[in-house]
């Protein structure tokens, strides 16, 4: 097997969601803002301290972390454990692509949303700038596998979605499913694997 060089940072994401300007002032009120409470690693991009309840067929969660800043439309994003407790088996679908998803009840302080889409399983991928991209010769939309070189749980991840910008970071994006199945933890490292 022959590794592109250069190491890439993981970043392990637990379920969460992203709020439309209107459906956080139904959810928290009007005038409400989200208050940051942690950068993440992308720029400009943080946890807040708000937390909506999140509410499917079957089951729900009562505390869903809500990601900075808002966005043109709201999308909950969780891993596939999640999803058999909502009683509702999303697509895996890039950040943003929430066309024809199926959509949950959110509780906030204030009022509910009722989603009639934004449930996504995200697909794995790898955030970088144009930069990054040249050196690790890939593009913005290519698919790519990267081994991540895990004491006893080595795994080699294949469908990896490269997705470059001027605006992000370099680091790999798995959902806690993902993680917990190879023993990776935010932080670790993994490698591109160069096709043969």
């Amino acid at each position: 097997m022959k590794l592109r060089d250069g190491k890439i940072i993981a970043g392990v994401s637990a379920r969460h969601l992203h709020l439309s300007e209107a459906d956080l002032q139904i959810l928290f009120g009007k005038e409400a803002e989200l208050t940051p409470m942690k950068d993440l690693g992308q720029p400009g991009q943080y946890a807040s301290e708000e937390k909506v309840r999140v509410v499917g067929p079957k089951g729900e969660f009562e505390s869903v972390r809500v990601l900075g800043p808002v966005r043109k439309d709201t999308q909950v994003e969780v891993s596939l454990t999640d999803a058999y407790k909502l009683g509702v088996i999303p697509p895996v679908r890039d950040s943003g692509d929430i066309e024809s998803t199926p959509g949950v009840k959110l509780i906030g302080p204030s009022g509910e949303v009722n989603l009639d889409k934004g449930l996504i399983l995200a697909k794995r991928h790898i955030h970088m700038t144009p930069e990054n991209a040249e050196k690790f010769q890939v593009k913005d939309k290519d698919i790519v596998s990267v081994l991540c070189d895990t004491d006893g749980r080595k795994t080699i991840f294949q469908d990896v979605l490269i997705r470059v910008s001027d605006k992000y970071a370099l680091e790999f994006h798995v959902d806690t499913d993902e993680a917990n199945a190879s023993f990776l933890k935010t932080g670790d490292e993994i490698r591109i694997i160069c096709e043969l």
